[in-house]
């Protein structure tokens, strides 16, 4: 039954990942259209789809009462970038890659797969504490991991430096993730047909990213598939680290917590690398292909991950 609902979770996905790759192939598209897709994803449909996620998912009381969590996310999270820092020095992750590395170590994609997956395997009694998992890895996404990402260009350190932006530490998703919190601590309300508009826009950054996947691998080959030495680091930590870290965190600090708290941070620990990796990759002119093979590799995985660590949870 939960491989089932593995499989199911990332079926949509694969789809949407092999109607980029095959309309790609049959030459639907210019040279320039992934260019400009990152584009409107990163600065429409990504900071619209986060504001509208937190004002569905959040209410201001929320927030307040489940505040205690964000304290064990936020330190598993910190003590994930250490560790994921060090590894790349360590593995010697060339440049182009690390910003992708660091992120897979940490970030997840929570919102288009653990959401629902979380849905699926806890009910709806869980939700409360998805969110506190989501504003976390939101947070994280967005300040640290896309600087990370943005500024990790493949003509190295010389390259960073001359291109360096200030905006890029305060990226498009984040005004949106700001803006969505004032309208919570404000109250302010968001009239229904705005509402439903904005939902459209948000609504395309999922199927967006995923066409832009399979673009990358039709115009990179599926040789760009490939379990090499920096994949192999990456999905490590992804699989094994990430869920390693939140389970010490929780057993040290939180011993008491609920069952529920407890596997739901758990599980998203463990699910894939965000579906915005090759976008952000090409934003900062890193590795696309790199990033591209590590978003694939991890959702395929993802299906033998989540019943294994969901059989050891008990």
């Amino acid at each position: 039954m939960l491989f089932l609902v593995s499989i199911e979770s990332i079926i949509p996905i694969i789809a949407l990942i092999a109607l980029g790759y095959i309309l790609q192939k049959r030459g639907w598209f210019q040279d320039s259209f992934g260019n400009d897709l990152s584009k409107l994803i990163m600065n429409v449909a990504m900071p619209v789809s986060i504001f509208v996620s937190v004002l569905k998912y959040l209410t201001l009381s929320k927030l307040i009462q489940l505040s205690g969590g964000l304290l064990y996310t936020f330190i598993a999270f910190g003590l994930g970038y250490v560790v994921a820092f060090i590894s790349v020095k360590l593995f010697r992750v060339r440049a182009g890659r690390r910003g992708t590395v660091i992120n897979t170590f940490v970030n997840a994609n929570t919102i288009f797969i653990g959401l629902p997956l979380n849905i699926a395997l806890f009910g709806d009694d869980a939700l409360a504490y998805f969110l506190i998992y989501y504003i976390t890895n939101t947070v994280s996404t967005w300040t640290l991991g896309v600087y990370l990402m943005t500024s990790d260009s493949k003509e190295g350190s010389a390259k960073k430096a001359s291109s360096f932006n200030w905006r890029k530490l305060l990226p498009a998703p984040l005004l949106g993730f700001l803006v969505a919190v004032i309208f919570l601590l404000l109250s302010i309300p968001v009239p229904t047909a705005i509402t439903n508009t904005l939902n459209y826009i948000g609504g395309l950054t999922t199927p967006l990213s995923l066409l832009y996947i399979g673009i990358v691998l039709a115009k990179a080959g599926f040789k760009t598939i490939r379990f090499d030495k920096d994949s192999i680091v990456t999905l490590a930590g992804r699989f094994v680290v990430a869920p390693l870290i939140m389970f010490c965190v929780l057993h040290l600090m939180a011993a008491n917590m609920v069952a529920a708290e407890y596997r739901t941070f758990m599980i998203q620990s463990a699910t894939p690398a965000l579906a915005v990796l090759p976008i952000l990759a090409n934003q900062g002119d890193g590795d696309v292909e790199f990033a591209t093979n590590v978003v694939t590799l991890s959702t395929l995985l993802f299906v033998i991950v989540i019943p294994i660590l969901q059989t050891l949870l008990g």
